[in-house]
Parts: structure tokens; sequence; C-alpha cells
């Protein structure tokens, strides 16, 4: 028997496992991986001779002899190679979505759908790389119908790697736009990794869902079986947004939804699950009602009422697709006491300056008084007085202490690194 082998046939004993030492579960499998900072595999003996775990896959060779380690040439690989076997031995469909913006939320949205009529599994949290993808494939039950697998990428070839690891039947680019470009290299370069998925599943799959509204998917999409969603009249599943004032409505052939996500962008997010949802037979009165039931978290697209403060928490993530969709949006329903708190675009390289400028006219030409900029970047382009810099967030925090903020709608958005859910407590 292969080292896989014998790897999953301890696996099925429970279908569980783990990265996380701490975290072992009765008869789990224990993958010692090694980081940048770190390396499981200092912990393999521990593990294995607590005897909670099924078996501990490490690929240190010096390890000493034990009935519950299995040494393998690279441990990464054997959790991909064994999530692979794992996804050819279940009989789920796996929906792969990826995309420059909104890929999370779509994949929350086309879940909670699909749960509706079918038995699903999808991606926790953003767990979309070269481990969560293989983390999440042997989440997969033997009466798992419908896995619904998020993959993200910031450098060339990923998605392809991660399509060959989930062989997914059906695909979904959400958007593609300017993100990551220091490791893509390019917006050209983004192109053709997030379009890796389509190359895959037309080889590959069965078909591609895309947003009928957007020239670029519609083109690239156009040599391989698909089935288009939006606001078109031409859209195989038409929907429509009736306002946004905060929360986005959407109508759907007759039916009202009135979702809780803000942002008039997230209206591709709703179209796409309710696109999925049709296509595998879940009802309309079920889509709204858990497009309805849906409350986003992690600092997307949330509204906060505090004491003092309406907030729109959106900094999850920031590019400069994302940015100018967001600031569009709250120009749309923010009233005269707004207040912007942006955080610097992190990953685009040679791009950054420009990119950056760019977000400054864009708040000048939609008549934005009053913003906290954070991170070098803001710092290095704004030529406004009237918008203060701070060069990390903690210098923010500080200046929000002694000048209270009160009274004010305020749009919170920036890069996940800038960290600005700090300054949350304070407003």
């Amino acid at each position: 028997m292969n080292p896989i082998e014998t790897i999953y046939q301890h696996f099925t004993k429970a279908y569980r496992v783990t990265t996380d030492s701490r975290k072992i579960e009765q008869d789990a499998v224990f993958f010692a991986l090694k980081g940048d900072n770190f390396d499981a595999n200092d912990f393999a003996l521990q593990v294995a001779e607590e005897g909670v775990a099924s078996l501990v896959v490490a690929d240190r060779k010096s390890l000493p002899k034990h009935e519950r380690i299995v040494i393998v040439d690279d441990t990464l690989m054997a959790l991909q190679d064994v999530a692979n076997y794992h996804r050819r031995q279940m009989k789920a469909t796996v929906l792969a979505i990826t995309g420059t913006n909104g890929k999370t939320t779509t994949k929350e949205l086309v879940s909670a759908v699909l749960s509706q009529k079918h038995d699903i599994i999808h991606t926790m949290g953003n767990l979309n790389n070269h481990i969560g993808v293989p983390l999440t494939l042997l989440s997969i039950k033997p009466e798992t119908e419908i896995a619904v697998v998020e993959m993200g990428a910031n450098h060339p070839g990923e998605i392809d790697t991660l399509c060959h690891i989930a062989l997914p039947d059906y695909g979904l680019i959400t958007n593609i736009g300017k993100a990551h470009l220091e490791g893509f290299g390019s917006f050209e370069g983004v192109i053709e990794t997030k379009t890796e998925l389509y190359r895959y599943i037309k080889k590959h799959g069965k078909m591609v869902f895309f947003n009928r509204a957007n020239p670029l998917l519609w083109e690239l999409s156009g040599s391989q079986p698909r089935l288009s969603y939006g606001n078109d009249i031409d859209a195989d599943y038409v929907s429509s947004p009736i306002e946004c004032n905060p929360y986005l409505t959407v109508e759907y052939r007759g039916t009202i939804i009135k979702t809780k996500l803000v942002g008039a962008y997230n209206f591709e997010n709703v179209a796409a699950a309710i696109a999925v949802g049709r296509y595998f037979g879940v009802e309309e009165w079920q889509i709204a009602k858990a497009l309805e039931a849906y409350t986003p978290t992690n600092s997307r697209s949330q509204v906060i009422d505090t004491e003092h403060n309406h907030i729109i928490m959106d900094a999850y993530n920031a590019n400069p697709t994302s940015m100018q969709a967001a600031l569009r949006n709250f120009a749309g329903i923010c009233g005269e006491r707004h207040l912007l708190i942006l955080g610097d675009m992190r990953e685009l390289g040679t791009a950054s300056e420009e990119e950056h400028r760019y977000i400054l006219e864009l708040m000048k030409d939609l008549g934005f008084k009053a913003a906290c900029l954070v991170g070098p970047n803001f710092c290095a382009c704004n030529d406004n007085a009237d918008w203060k810099t701070f060069a990390k967030v903690e210098d923010l925090c500080q200046y929000v202490e002694s000048h209270p903020v009160e009274g004010k709608t305020i749009l919170v958005k920036g890069s996940r690194g800038i960290q600005l859910e700090k300054v949350l407590a304070l407003l």
C-alpha cells in the first residue's frame, strides 16, 4: 500500500484532518506542515505519543519510527494528494469560484442558497489557497451532494494547480480586476491566471456561470458551455437591482429580495447565487429566503451602528477595483455628515503610486470633504490639506481618541494588512 492509500485509510476512520497540533480531534489525521515561521514536524512525535490522532504525516526523515507516524517526501503535497484522492472517491459535484472581488461573498451566498435543497459543504472563511482548498475537499462526506470551493491566487498558475487538486465540474469567475499586481506582474497576468478556471472547465468540466453584463467575462467565456446571469435582458437568469439605501434590494422574476448587504457592487454576487440556485433546482421562494437571511460578517460590507456613528465596515480587503466601487456606492448613500477612513491597497507593485493617486482623484470628483488616510502610500500621494494622513493605524487610533468622532456615516475600507478594524472600538 502506498503512503497516500495508507493515509487515506486512516482518514476514513473519522473523516477528520488537522494541521494544528493544538486542535487534534479523536482519530483525526495530523499533517505536520511547515511555514515561514513554524515547522509542525517539531510536534509530530508528541502528537503521535498522545494517541488521539489516528495518524501523523510528517516529512522530517530524522523522526524516530512510530506506529502512528508516516514519513513522506513533502507533507503539503501529501495533503493535496490525499484531498485529490478523496475528491475522486466522492460523488459530490464541485463548483469552483474565483475572481478579483466578491468571491468569498459569492461563495457564502451560493452556499446559503444551495443548502435550501442540497446537502453541501463549502470553503470555511477564506481558506482558498493551496492548503485551504485541500482541507475543504477533505470535508466532503459520502452524503455530500455539492461542494462549493473558493479559489484564491496571487501568482500565475495557482488557479490551475487548485483545479487539478479539486477537479471542478462547474466554474464561476465573479469578475477580473486590478489586484495582487505585484505577484501577477500586470493586469494581463491577472486575466491569464483567473481564466485558468475557464480553461480547466472547458477541457475537463461541464459549464461555467458568468455575469452577462460584464463584457470581459462575456468575451473570455465565449468558447465553452456557459450560463449567464445579471441585469441584462439577454441573460439566462435575469435579475435586477431595485435600490441600495443602504441595503441592496433585488428583483428576480417578480420576487423582491431584501438583502442585508450594503453596496450596489454586491448585486453581481446576489445575481450569481440566484442563477446557481435555479440551475441546481432551488425554488425561487427558497432562494429569497436564503438571501434575505444571510448576514455578512468578518468586516465584509457590514453595517455597524455604534452609540455615536453609523459605520459601513468593508476592511477585509482592498484593491483598486473594489475601492472604486465602494467609494461610488458610499457617495450615493452617505449624506453630508460623512467620513472616509481608508487604508493603503497592498500588493500593487509598480502600479501602486498611480492607483493610489487615482483613488484620491476619485474622492475629489465624488465630493468627499472629510477623510482619514492610513498607510505610507496614501501619505505619499495625498496633497489635500483637509484629508488627514496617518502612517499606521495606531496613529489614527491616537488621533480619534483625542478627537472623538460623532454623528457621522463612516466608510472603513482598506487592505487587511492595515488592520483598520482596530479603530472600530473608538467610533
